[in-house]
């Protein structure tokens, strides 16, 4: 894992707030004479409290991630979630993805003060920034299709991918002057989902879950982070939510080119227009009314400017491009 979900530093974190049992099994983890040395609050993730831990012992310093489930919410399933996370590691371990390795899980919070997972610390940071999307656009895809290639066996094949909303859930924005426009693609989802080739699913990859590291021509993908929710299902639905993510951050441009990126890594996409429309509006809705849960870690990441209006006009205006296009 990299600092978190996409996560930068925040500062020391202090003893005894509500993890000192959590702490101590690390501890009892560690190797030979290793302590933790210094313990820092990451931030930039939304459903998980994340730390770094560096330690020190006799083979010299080295730092690992603790995630841990905190929200009622995600403790009630964190069981499923941390469990899916800690398998999927270990599979990643023999492919070409770049993901952590797997130290400890305590999925059912039976030692820690929360369900939490231990992992290493991926090199690299998240990029938000608007300057070269392109460029990252480019590489996002490119990693995407190696996901999506990940060749497992039926054992080792993850759960069948859950839609994130339905038409019963969808909620304009207050505010919207275009109503028919939000039915429109309502509509759209109360179809059965198209029929589609199986393969592996990240199945929440976006930019702020993939860690960047160099520049220039040197730029590349060091890090992909949070595998909570590893899927199997169609890969429209990966390129969907990238999709909208890129279209949320960076404007609909961008949001709209992405899949272009992907097929042009390679990647197969549905051959029929209605089917990649269900899946890319089934993603958008998602993030109805304003996206205000995406945009609470990227404004701590840097993107103060990711306000609701801004995120609501950008998903709104996304929506149209969709039946535009």
């Amino acid at each position: 894992m990299g600092s978190g979900e996409g996560a930068a530093g925040i500062g020391a974190d202090r003893d005894g707030e509500g993890w000192a049992a959590t702490r101590s099994w690390v501890e009892k983890g560690l190797s030979g004479e290793e302590r933790i040395e210094n313990v820092v609050r990451l931030r930039g993730g939304w459903t998980s409290e994340m730390r770094r831990l560096d330690l020190r012992g006799p083979r010299g310093p080295r730092s690992l991630v603790l995630r841990s489930f905190v929200k009622p919410f995600y403790v009630r399933h964190a069981e499923g979630l941390l469990t899916r996370e800690a398998t999927v590691l270990r599979l990643l371990g023999d492919t070409d993805v770049p993901a952590a390795t797997l130290a400890a899980v305590d999925a059912a919070a039976r030692s820690c003060d929360h369900p939490s997972l231990l992992m290493s610390l991926l090199p690299g940071t998240v990029r938000l920034g608007d300057q070269g999307v392109d460029g990252r656009a480019a590489l996002l895809a490119r990693q995407l299709v190696g996901i999506h290639g990940l060749a497992v066996t039926a054992r080792d094949r993850p759960r069948p991918y859950q839609a994130w909303t339905s038409p019963e859930r969808v909620r304009p924005p207050a505010a919207t002057e275009r109503p028919g426009l939000w039915q429109r693609a309502v509509d759209v989802i109360r179809r059965d989902p198209p029929a589609y080739r199986g393969c592996f699913l990240h199945r929440d990859f976006h930019p702020g879950n993939v860690l960047f590291a160099g520049s220039g021509d040197d730029l590349r993908i060091s890090g992909v982070v949070d595998w909570v929710e590893t899927s199997w299902g169609a890969a429209d639905l990966d390129v969907a939510h990238c999709s909208t993510a890129l279209a949320l951050l960076h404007g609909i441009p961008a949001g709209m080119a992405f899949p272009d990126h992907y097929t042009a890594a390679g990647g197969t996409l549905a051959d029929d227009d209605r089917a990649h429309l269900y899946w890319r509006l089934l993603d958008a809705l998602g993030f109805a009314p304003d996206a205000e849960k995406v945009a609470v870690p990227w404004r701590e990441l840097g993107r103060a400017d990711l306000t609701p209006p801004v995120l609501a006009q950008r998903l709104e205006g996304y929506l149209q491009a969709l039946f535009d296009r």
